[in-house]
């Protein structure tokens, strides 16, 4: 059989595409065909996915030759990024990460609902005294991330204009590499000469750290990782949120009705959109797996909205169904490379959602569904635009 094509665009936003639900049909570990014709393992079993995303001889080091690329434009930039973090296996992986461990911990990210609890407040203003209609991408989903990043790495509250614009256009694509370099540029000012604006957060405490001076370069390079990945992510799944809860108005309005369900509807939310689909990696040695060799210097890729929906973990996967376990998706990944800020992004994206539908409980819709635009591809699955009145 021919093998299927990675990526896929999803036909609808919260669906996975229907190719990758095909390929379910070859088993729980099947082929995919990448742009350039190199052809790679498809994870899609949930059992499976756990057990590999575990196994130290998979590597998500993109200077390995062998690593798979799933795009022209990944493939341009190849040999000029090798992206700290999420790019690199242990022992290097694990000091960068223990670095960051302290910003993250559950006692540190409870400390900071307070005050994300007021950004999402302070973004609703602008929203309501604007008036309706409104498009949320622009007017809420992106700036409040932007606020709390910006928040947490310590970037001063007078700065916070320039650092919003800047990671916005970055991230929407309006002059990705400028940004990019005009905010590296920022940050390495900010930890070299001018430490003394640093506030409270995660580039004051390793600038402090007692294990000796952290190489400003280095840091800065993690700090861009945390904002591209914590940012992008965390709006496009707000975005997408909204999206699907307002197509779902009988749960929704549920949760209206009982926010204590709120943690809840985030997990299946998570579960259910998958926005980060296809973790990427390469085999650094032979593997047997599910009466199969995935052999040294294969690419593999986790379909994660498949795994999310495997019917051998539970039933009825298609449905939005808070009412039911779904901790052990795997929409943050799992194994050594879970995401950090995972904490984080389930605390914002609680706050935030409860926030606007207490805020806004006449809010829907100002497009047909089928008429909303939504990110394509290999993009992180998000709303490019999403037009609502109340």
């Amino acid at each position: 059989m021919e093998p299927r094509t990675f990526p896929q665009d999803r036909t609808c936003p919260h669906q996975p595409p229907e190719g990758y639900r095909a390929v379910t049909e070859d088993g729980p570990i099947s082929r995919l065909k990448l742009w350039d014709g190199r052809e790679v393992w498809a994870i899609t079993g949930h059992a499976e996915a756990r057990r590999l995303l575990v196994d130290s001889r998979l590597s998500t080091d993109r200077r390995n030759p062998a690593f798979p690329v799933t795009s022209a434009a990944a493939a341009s930039i190849r040999n000029r990024l090798t992206p700290p973090l999420v790019g690199v296996d242990d022992p290097v992986h694990k000091v960068q990460r223990g670095m960051l461990i302290p910003s993250f911990t559950h006692r540190r990210i409870n400390s900071l609902r307070p005050h994300i609890q007021e950004i999402a407040e302070r973004v609703l203003d602008a929203v309501v005294e604007k008036g309706a209609p409104a498009e949320l991408v622009g007017a809420f989903a992106q700036p409040l991330p932007s606020m709390v990043m910006c928040h947490l790495l310590g970037v001063p509250y007078d700065d916070h204009d320039f650092f919003e614009e800047r990671t916005t256009r970055m991230l929407s694509g309006q002059n990705p590499a400028e940004s990019w370099g005009e905010l590296r540029a920022y940050m390495l000012d900010l930890v070299g000469e001018n430490q003394h604006r640093l506030g409270e957060g995660l580039f004051g405490d390793l600038v402090a750290a007692p294990d000796g001076k952290v190489d400003r370069g280095d840091l800065v390079d993690l700090a861009m990782v945390i904002l591209a990945a914590g940012h992008e992510t965390t709006a496009s799944m707000l975005s997408l949120g909204i999206f699907t809860l307002l197509r779902h108005p009988e749960r929704l309005a549920e949760v209206r009705a009982d926010p204590s369900l709120w943690p809840a509807v985030v997990e299946e939310l998570l579960r259910y959109l998958s926005i980060t689909d296809g973790f990427t990696r390469v085999a650094t040695a032979d593997i047997e797996i599910a009466d199969i060799t995935i052999r040294k210097d294969d690419g593999i890729i986790f379909l994660t909205s498949v795994i999310n929906r495997d019917e051998d973990v539970r039933e009825r996967p298609d449905s939005l169904d808070w009412h039911r376990a779904t901790q052990n998706h795997i929409a943050f990944g799992f194994g050594i490379h879970q995401c950090l800020g995972q904490n984080l992004a389930r605390v914002i994206l609680r706050i935030a959602l409860h926030s606007l539908f207490e805020r806004l409980p006449d809010l829907r819709l100002a497009a047909a569904p089928e008429d909303v635009p939504f990110k394509p591809g290999i993009a992180i699955q998000g709303m490019i635009e999403l037009p609502v009145t109340w």
